[in-house]
């Protein structure tokens, strides 16, 4: 195909903003797949990406209108693969930002219009669902304009669902997108925008050539993992794959590979020829390194090698999921996994849950702190139950966040007083009609467990929040332990500020008061920063009448049966054994 009748674009959008819906119905328009074949969210091929609505793996498309050839890339619109949508965009010249016209623009639109401006690409401004009784057209518009400095007859309002106008967005990507910029004059040089791992055919890339050709049965090599491997086949996505002899210059296609898992070919990676090396990698790359991190535990100890079996297999798709092997002395054996994200680490849970049929028990989830010993030296750690004992400890650094928060304008004063309220500062406030963008810092554990929930019942549901992380700071912090009758409970564990010990120890405490079952013993729980408890519940013991049986008023026997019993429950509290149940885990995750 001619380079100047190619054009590559990629779909920005927030979270069910309908991005899936107008790629469905570009597929539709242009004869990419058959109306007989065509169902919702096609591109959407996970079940859970249809259940949630929402995008996670990104997918290209080959569509052929008007004699142009579009490659068009589904981009996932949720932060945590942030990463993942800035080299996409890397790939494509232009790009079409839908906004809905019920919504208006959230967090997650500005941060990816942030990162199409990065790349200098052409965007086309969308409206979507204008169909709708509570669309408000005029409001976006000028929320778009004020935002992108565009024109009002620039913005094209559609309905993906039905389809209305869906061709005008076809006409100006073909009339307005610029086509693939000329190469450079190095070797091949193909960027990887997306990999996955295929059962039967091993690591499958995507990606975009950037400069010179690829044949099928090429040695390639990969520049930052610098890994060499064999292009099996290569072709086109229509959406379904279908080889080619070759893949050239500007063009968007697929690569199938003989390497095992994606760790050799990571997202935002150089491909190029073994013979024929280029010189320089493309820029941009980085090493996706994951910042939540949860123990996972089966049920049964039996079905350990079943978890890591399954996890294993997931990590061969995914190469931002890290994991290594834990055992607590009451939950067992399981793995820490570390996860881009709390939606990330949702996901990989319910995929667990359903495809491999695993019972899980999950830790609270917690970010990896830097530490520095009084030796000097550095170490990380993932969580509380890693620390060492504290008389070594020089300095313990956590991990600050960067984050965004877009809200309507009378509801500012919520939003903030939940920002300090989780140690954070507000950095800026700016307006975009009438709503706010709330800039702020703040600790990332404190964002981990309810911030979104308590954000958005703060705001009815109105605000959107994107984060990104900023760097490690010195704080005042310590661990936290909580004990069960007398015996310590690692896995639960946390690292917090010295500030908010006393409530956390009090609020946890309470909270597996209602969550453990009453015992024939009294149960105490405690919270502790070493030796010193700061917060107690008991849980009562079950209190069996024995003097039921005396149906004489002889308060001797009765003082006798009262004595036995008291022995009893002693001798129980040395050697009884509390069950916690997988709930009491969980606790930190909701606080309400």
């Amino acid at each position: 195909m001619n380079r100047d009748k190619i054009r590559n674009f990629c779909i920005i959008a927030h979270i069910d903003h309908g991005k899936s819906t107008l790629a469905d119905r570009m597929m539709e328009i242009t004869g990419t797949v058959e109306k007989r074949e065509m169902k919702a969210q096609l591109l959407d091929s996970m079940e859970l990406e249809r259940e949630k609505g929402i995008t996670i793996k990104l997918t290209p498309v080959q569509m052929n209108y008007k004699g142009y050839e579009l490659n068009l890339i589904d981009t996932p619109g949720h932060v945590d693969f942030s990463y993942e949508v800035s080299r996409s965009l890397q790939a494509v010249e232009s790009a079409i930002l839908v906004v809905d016209a019920t919504q208006g623009i959230q967090a997650q639109t500005l941060a990816n219009v942030y990162l199409a401006l990065e790349q200098d690409l052409y965007i086309i401004p969308v409206i979507n669902k204008i169909d709708l009784p509570a669309a408000d057209v005029e409001k976006v518009e000028s929320q778009i304009i004020n935002l992108l400095g565009c024109k009002k007859e620039d913005i094209i309002g559609v309905s993906a669902k039905t389809g209305l106008n869906v061709e005008k967005v076809l006409d100006a990507i073909i009339e307005k997108c610029p086509a693939p910029k000329p190469a450079s004059g190095q070797n091949l040089r193909a960027l990887i925008f997306d990999s996955y791992f295929d059962d039967y055919r091993g690591v499958v890339l995507y990606v975009r050539i950037m400069d010179g050709t690829l044949p099928k049965n090429s040695p390639i090599k990969m520049m930052a993992t610098n890994t060499n491997g064999i292009a099996l086949e290569v072709g086109k996505l229509k959406p379904e794959m279908k080889p080619e002899n070759e893949l050239n210059e500007g063009e968007i296609g697929y690569i199938v590979t003989n390497l095992k898992t994606t760790r050799e070919a990571k997202v935002g990676d150089t491909v190029t020829l073994v013979k024929d090396q280029a010189k320089t990698p493309l820029p941009g790359y980085k090493n996706v390194l994951p910042f939540v991190y949860a123990g996972f535990f089966p049920v049964s100890n039996e079905e350990y090698k079943d978890l890591k079996d399954a996890i294993e297999k997931l990590a061969l798709s995914d190469s931002a999921l890290q994991f290594e092997p834990e055992n607590s002395p009451v939950l067992g054996f399981g793995l820490r996994i570390g996860f881009l994200g709390l939606l990330h680490m949702d996901i990989i849970k319910e995929r667990l849950e359903r495809e491999f049929n695993l019972d899980l028990v999950v830790t609270n989830p917690s970010t990896n702190y830097e530490v520095i010993l009084a030796n000097g030296t550095e170490i990380e750690i993932k969580s509380a139950a890693d620390l060492p004992d504290i008389s070594e400890v020089l300095e313990i650094r956590e991990p600050w966040v960067k984050g965004e928060i877009i809200v309507p304008k009378n509801m500012i004063g919520g939003v903030l007083n939940l920002i300090v309220e989780k140690r954070g500062r507000q950095t800026n406030l700016s307006y975009i009609e009438d709503r706010a963008v709330i800039d702020f810092e703040a600790p990332m554990a404190n964002l981990l467990t309810d911030f979104y929930d308590q954000l958005k019942s703060t705001t009815s549901g109105y605000a959107s929040f994107n984060y990104e992380l900023s760097d490690y700071r010195p704080e005042d912090l310590v661990r936290v332990d909580f004990l069960v009758a007398g015996q310590k409970i690692d896995a639960l564990a946390i690292m917090c500020h010295r500030s908010e010990a006393d409530a956390i120890g009090r609020e946890v405490t309470k909270k597996l008061k209602e969550v453990i079952p009453r015992q024939s013993f009294e149960v105490a729980l405690q919270a502790a920063i070493g030796a010193r408890i700061i917060a107690r519940e008991t849980i009562g013991a079950y209190r069996k009448d024995v003097t039921v049986k005396i149906h004489t008023g002889d308060r001797d026997r009765k003082a006798k049966l009262l004595e036995k019993q008291k022995r009893g429950k002693a001798r129980m509290k040395r050697f009884g054994k509390v069950d916690i149940p997988s709930e009491a885990f969980t606790v930190m995750l909701k606080r309400d």
